[in-house]
């Protein structure tokens, strides 16, 4: 995800001209190879690791349109600007799969209520203003399923998308281990529901609720 912009103003003006459109599961896999572009073209790859990335955007791709509930906005301007998708995420946890540790008490209890989204992906044309268009395409599709919970994985070693999620206000609880993909992941959530008065960040921590299994 590029987040290099001009100024607010600029910024502001340009996504005026930005139109979201929602996309069904065919949909999606009739523009994968449109959005695999996008992707391509939205990451620093280094010389060689095109295709890798390409054939691992795909996987993610494939993998979220089978998940009940899937997902996707697309950001249209004259072309294809940008896009963001995922999926509501099981209330059986099975999504915090080699989380290490235990799970803040609000989102293990979140997402057992079934009120927990994963945005598995949020890409944007490097050409756009895309600071301001990453924000709106998640904002957007959280509030279509009227989340109380987004969550999403970040390469640990992605320092850069890592400290733009927290300037949205997006909060790390932690690591995540998965068997394929980064060695290590930081798992990330943006509370949408009200802060207790004791919880201003939204997140109560319980040292005894253990990851589901």
């Amino acid at each position: 995800m590029t987040t290099a912009g001009s100024g607010p103003g600029h910024e502001r003006s340009a996504l005026d001209a930005v139109r979201l459109r929602r996309l069904n599961r065919w949909q999606a896999e009739t523009l994968r190879e449109d959005l695999a572009d996008l992707y391509v073209e939205s990451s620093d790859s280094a010389t060689g690791e095109t295709y890798r990335r390409r054939e691992d955007f795909l996987h993610r791709l494939a993998d979220s349109v089978r998940r009940p509930g899937f997902s996707m906005l697309v950001a249209e301007t004259t072309t294809l600007a940008g896009c963001a998708f995922g999926f509501p995420i099981a209330r059986d946890g099975s999504w915090w799969h080699g989380f290490e540790g235990g799970l803040p008490k609000s989102v293990e209890q979140l997402t057992s209520s079934g009120h927990a989204f994963a945005v598995t992906e949020t890409v944007v044309h490097p050409h756009e203003h895309t600071s301001g268009l990453a924000r709106l395409l998640q904002t957007q599709l959280l509030a279509d399923h009227h989340a109380s919970l987004g969550a999403t994985l970040v390469d640990q070693a992605d320092h850069a998308a890592h400290a733009t999620f927290q300037a949205w206000g997006w909060q790390d609880i932690g690591q995540v281990r998965r068997p394929s993909g980064p060695a290590a992941l930081r798992a990330l959530v943006l509370p949408l529901g009200e802060r207790a008065a004791d919880h201003p960040d939204g997140l109560a921590h319980n040292a005894r609720t253990q990851r589901p299994e």
